[in-house]
């Protein structure tokens, strides 16, 4: 479990009545002073990402945030983590999800703030045309088996419509899950910093135990696959690390929890396929 879903698993959320008319200071103060009951937690600082009115059902605001918190764990040592969250606000009350009833659906698992400009930065860029008709965001883990085949089809169809498509990626290796995708991404990011992204998105291809953790394994493995020179010198460099730092926060700032997330058009795409539509149009 993650520090952000300990923090949330920490926490007791009730339905709470706030003001009438409420706004996003309001929002703001319920989350601080009444959202999670637990004296380990202590919630810090609260940004609302976006808001949403659902067309249906009727009525409801939809506050996408950022729960910034210090959680104790003994007592001098504090975690900081922040959580994303969704809440649901209406006629001066606030749910933590809603369900329909009929169809089972939760609205909270499939809604997702659009993505901001900042996102598409050109150092992020991997393939395709930054003035295309059309922008791809990707938010993936190099040992994630679904991303090991739909990543390289995206990244595939980019390459061949560099006039439809711009592709931005982002890291956002699980390493729980993978501990071994520390390494790799990292491999990663050395070879996009010298202008070889499409080497790095070959690192897709590679056949590793998740678990290994052992760098100079990895990268002899790396190295012999793919005729790289990458040392352990090159992947633990101050400026690697800041990159994989700020893609985990903007993934965090987009409220991105699994992989491969993928987004079109600054909107999520839940079926990841929605650009083949797009193509040759």
């Amino acid at each position: 479990m993650s520090l952000m879903s300990k923090l949330l698993s920490l926490a007791v959320v009730t339905t709470l009545s706030i003001n009438a008319g409420t706004d996003a200071d309001d929002v703001k103060d319920y989350v601080k002073n009444y959202m999670i009951q637990n004296k380990q937690v202590k919630v810090t600082e609260v940004d609302i990402i976006s808001t949403k009115k659902l067309d249906e059902p009727k009525g409801w605001d939809v506050y996408f945030l950022n729960i910034h918190a210090n959680v104790k764990k003994s007592a001098t040592v504090f975690d900081k983590v922040t959580v994303p969250e969704t809440l649901f606000v209406k006629d001066g009350y606030t749910v933590p999800t809603l369900i329909n009833l009929e169809t089972g659906e939760d609205y909270k698992s499939i809604l997702k703030p659009e993505l901001k400009a900042d996102v598409y930065n050109d150092k992020h860029l991997v393939a395709g045309n930054k003035d295309a008709k059309h922008k791809m965001v990707v938010f993936s883990d190099p040992q994630c088996p679904f991303c090991q085949t739909k990543i390289p089809e995206i990244y595939k169809a980019v390459k061949e419509n560099p006039k439809t498509f711009a592709l931005y990626y982002y890291h956002f290796p699980l390493l729980r899950i993978h501990p071994v995708s520390d390494i790799i991404t990292r491999a990663m990011v050395v070879e996009q910093n010298k202008g070889n992204a499409a080497k790095a998105m070959e690192f897709y291809s590679l056949k590793i135990n998740p678990r290994e953790v052992n760098a100079t394994k990895v990268l002899d493995k790396i190295n012999k696959e793919y005729g790289l020179k990458i040392t352990e010198k090159d992947i633990n460099t101050e400026e690697v690390s800041k990159e994989i730092i700020f893609d985990k926060d903007m993934a965090t700032k987009s409220m991105v929890s699994g992989t491969p997330t993928v987004y079109l058009d600054g909107k999520w795409d839940a079926s990841r396929n929605k650009y083949k539509e797009l193509i040759s149009k």
